[in-house]
């Protein structure tokens, strides 16, 4: 009795395995706090995380909007491994009772956490008054566009529910009543996906599952959303080396669109089916100067693809042969079975002619192609896994 009401009255509520998940179902947002009391970082976040849930309850006072929520993972250490936590803390974040792909790594200060708040409680979804303005959205956006009778129905509660969900991976417009007549029968809600690049409206998908079901439009925007193939910045690094799996980059100048796209349908075509095994991303080369160095190449040799497996880089010999069949995947295999990490340190499995495509750091390449022990370059993308300096990590898995 002790713990809830200081949960209650003392800033974050204190979650257990009882409570969790009613708190989940009944809020729009939860901001949870996984923390250890033994953990330095747990302990400096725990007055500054209550504090911003004072000032929060202060700002949406409607019941229902927003709660920030605390886990003592010694005490609840089923939910830990329910919510796969590997570091103190954790700051998870669900909206409408589901997990957000992306947890808060923001400042921990109080203004940072309210500012952060207010932002996910936006509304998600911008008003088109005219059809005409449908045609100037961002082209290079991946988009959703809801055609509704009314803001009162239930199917466009449903769809902005999904676009709580979806608001960092798609965007969302809808129109509504006679600015949308022409577009469906009457009374007929529609929903309507656009790839992020410039395509044929005969190429927009339609939804064509039950809007009255959150999971089935939930699903299948996910899936339309959430691209195959990411771009790797320095905002979402952390939390993409935190997936643990090894990447698959190209590097690309910044106005190179073309290579970008080739790259992404030979990613489709080849590779879906790897999706569970490696992340398959696009660096900015001039921003990610650093890995090009690591690789004893520049932006001039753009664009370039490699294989980052946190522990070393691989360098695909010739990006250009990427359109070949099979070669890129193969590259990947080679990846899994570890010829890529034995032949980097001791040149390549089968006679012939070498080509030689490692950098040489600790070792020299004989001048007749005899096998020598190398060192392929360092992970670099490790670098930008979290950090030791604001987390307490349970276990190193990269």
């Amino acid at each position: 009795m002790q713990i809830a009401t200081k949960g209650v009255l003392g800033g974050a509520l204190q979650l257990t395995s009882s409570n969790i998940d009613m708190t989940l179902a009944s809020n729009e947002l939860v901001v949870i706090n996984f923390y250890a009391d033994w953990c330095k970082y747990s302990n400096m976040l725990e007055p500054v995380f209550n504090d911003a849930a004072e000032e929060v309850k202060k700002i949406f006072t409607e019941p229902g909007r927003i709660i920030f929520g605390k886990v003592d993972c010694d005490q609840e250490s089923s939910l830990a491994s329910r919510f796969h936590i590997t570091k103190y803390p954790t700051l998870k974040v669900f909206r409408n009772g589901q997990p957000a792909k992306r947890e808060y790594r923001g400042q921990r200060s109080v203004e940072a956490f309210v500012e952060y708040t207010k932002k996910q409680l936006e509304d998600p979804i911008k008003e088109f008054h005219t059809l005409l303005e449908t045609h100037e959205i961002d082209k290079k956006a991946r988009v959703v566009i809801g055609y509704f009778p009314s803001k009162d129905m239930n199917e466009y509660k449903i769809f902005r529910r999904v676009a709580s969900n979806l608001k960092d991976d798609c965007r969302f417009h809808v129109g509504f009543g006679e600015v949308v007549q022409a577009m469906h029968p009457p009374g007929t809600p529609i929903v309507v996906f656009r790839p992020d690049h410039a395509t044929p409206e005969t190429e927009h998908e339609t939804y064509n599952g039950s809007l009255n079901v959150f999971d089935e439009l939930n699903i299948w925007l996910t899936d339309k959303c959430v691209p195959l193939v990411r771009e790797i910045t320095f905002e979402n690094a952390e939390e993409l080396t935190e997936e643990g799996l090894p990447f698959l980059i190209l590097f690309h100048k910044p106005d190179d669109v073309d290579t970008v796209k080739l790259y992404k349908e030979i990613i489709l075509q080849e590779l879906i089916s790897e999706k569970s095994q490696i992340n398959f991303l696009t660096a900015d080369g001039d921003r990610f100067a650093h890995p090009l160095h690591h690789l004893g190449k520049s932006s001039k040799d753009l664009p370039l693809i490699a294989i980052d497996s946190f522990r070393h880089m691989y360098l695909f010999p010739n990006s250009s042969e990427m359109t070949v069949p099979g070669k890129l995947k193969q590259f990947v295999q080679d990846l899994y079975s570890g010829k890529l990490h034995r032949e980097y340190h001791f040149g390549p499995d089968s006679g012939g002619p070498i080509e030689v495509i490692q950098l040489q750091i600790g070792g020299m390449q004989n001048a007749h192609g005899d096998k020598q022990q190398t060192t392929p370059p360092e992970s670099t993308f490790k670098k930008l896994a979290p950090s030791r300096n604001r987390y307490t990590l349970l276990k190193d898995e990269l």
